[in-house]
């Protein structure tokens, strides 16, 4: 089974929830797939993607890679690692590529990665990340408050 069956939009309520759709679409992903995570600060990307890997199987924990760009969790059931990268500092898809991502024997999640992480699989599946209507925390960056996110999840690529 492919993450192609949860295309669609979701209303997601809590960061539970949140982590609970990860762990869904983790269950899902394998070796060479390519997940592109966009969203404003804040939105749930690595709260999803704590989710994805707890359904991958690997090891943690998941924390924001902003600093080091790029972070590899290795399997805990023998199944392929995650590499978890934040594209945020980095300032084109060739810096991007630099980082020589092995994609063809990994589950690669890239936040910010819109527009940058395109060129590295012919499919990939972009996930947008957006507070829901209405919903205005006080802590913008904040991912664990109470009001419900929007995530749609699509097919790109060839």
């Amino acid at each position: 089974m492919s993450l192609d069956a949860l295309i669609g939009r979701y209303e997601v309520a809590s960061a539970a929830d949140m982590e609970d759709l990860g762990r869904r679409m983790g269950g899902m992903l394998h070796a060479g797939d390519l997940v592109v995570l966009t969203g404003p600060l804040g939105a749930g990307k690595t709260t999803l993607t704590r989710g994805i890997a707890a359904g991958l199987g690997v090891r943690g924990p998941v924390q924001s890679p902003t600093f080091v760009i790029a972070r590899t969790h290795p399997s805990l059931v023998g199944a392929a690692p995650l590499v978890h990268v934040d594209a945020y500092r980095l300032g084109s898809a060739l810096e991007l590529d630099d980082l020589d991502i092995d994609v063809d024997d990994s589950v690669v999640v890239v936040e910010w990665g819109r527009g940058m992480a395109d060129g590295l699989r012919e499919t990939w599946w972009d996930v947008e990340l957006a507070r829901a209507e209405g919903g205005s925390p006080a802590d913008p960056e904040d991912e664990d408050a109470p009001d419900p996110r929007v995530v749609t999840i699509t097919r790109r690529g060839a």
